[in-house]
């Protein structure tokens, strides 16, 4: 673990391995923990394997008020200015996925290939963006807690909450301890976010789009609705899992990335 003075905040991040770049994203509400079982199998595996906390979350610092996707992409940019990475594989999930699509839209040439895993092209409608402001000024009012709680089975099924109890903590305890302000803030700013779907047949890199069969925030039609639009994108669904298929059925998900990983 390391930390950087990026701007005007710290970020935490993990920088294992050595070899090609590949940068993972967490999504909301989470820190860089998400990604432990693929920075440990791919950072051995020959990648050199980046995992920032974004601002508002983990160990990064947390600025209160809106935080929209730009700045969290500029961010990513900005530590990997400061750890020397120019070109690089970068993946993310849910916000993470979307924070993915705006990196493309600022600096496609920096990237080497997409990962987008169980996220949306979209942007929100009306309905949503509201629910989204709600859920920022809920956070605010209540504490991450009870949101938590409610969520838990969204993002890890119901099965797998009993089955592996483990992973279940985990993410209960990433929701928990992240901080309402920082949470508040990326959801509003996710809420204004572009509609990328027009920017899709843009895509001039390698694109694997994962997604838990069971996932009902972004659920299997948004991933379709990506991998028919890239040009040559694959499509994985991951049987057993919800939002979260990286942490429910790792071998699953990481066999998925190691094959398109290998030929880049």
């Amino acid at each position: 673990m390391a930390t950087a003075i990026i701007g005007d905040i710290t970020v935490g991040y993990d920088d294992e391995g050595t070899g090609e770049p590949l940068v993972l994203v967490h999504g909301h509400p989470f820190d860089r923990s998400m990604w432990r079982p693929q920075v440990e199998r791919f950072s051995r595996a020959g990648w050199r394997v980046i995992a920032p906390d974004l601002r508002g979350y983990g160990e990064s610092t947390v600025v209160p008020g809106k935080t929209t996707l730009d700045v969290f992409a500029r961010d990513i940019a900005a530590l990997l200015d400061h750890l020397g990475v120019d070109r690089f594989v970068l993946g993310g999930l849910s916000m993470g996925g979307q924070i993915v699509l705006e990196c493309h839209r600022l600096f496609p040439h920096r990237l080497r290939g997409l990962v987008l895993a169980d996220t949306s092209a979209p942007a929100d409608s009306e309905t949503a963006r509201a629910a989204r402001l709600a859920t920022a000024e809920r956070l605010l009012r209540e504490g991450m807690g009870p949101y938590a709680e409610e969520v838990l089975t969204k993002m890890v099924a119901p099965a797998n909450v009993r089955a592996l109890p483990e992973v279940a903590a985990h993410v209960l305890g990433m929701m928990r301890g992240t901080d309402p302000e920082g949470a508040a803030a990326a959801l509003r700013g996710r809420a204004e976010r572009p509609d990328y779907v027009a920017m899709l047949a843009e895509v001039a890199v390698p694109a694997l789009v994962v997604v838990g069969a069971a996932d009902e925030f972004t659920p299997v039609a948004d991933a379709r609705l990506m991998s028919d639009a890239i040009p040559e994108a694959t499509l994985v669904v991951v049987e057993g899992a919800a939002h979260m298929p990286n942490l429910e059925r790792p071998a699953a998900f990481d066999e998925a990335l190691q094959a398109f990983l290998k030929p880049l």
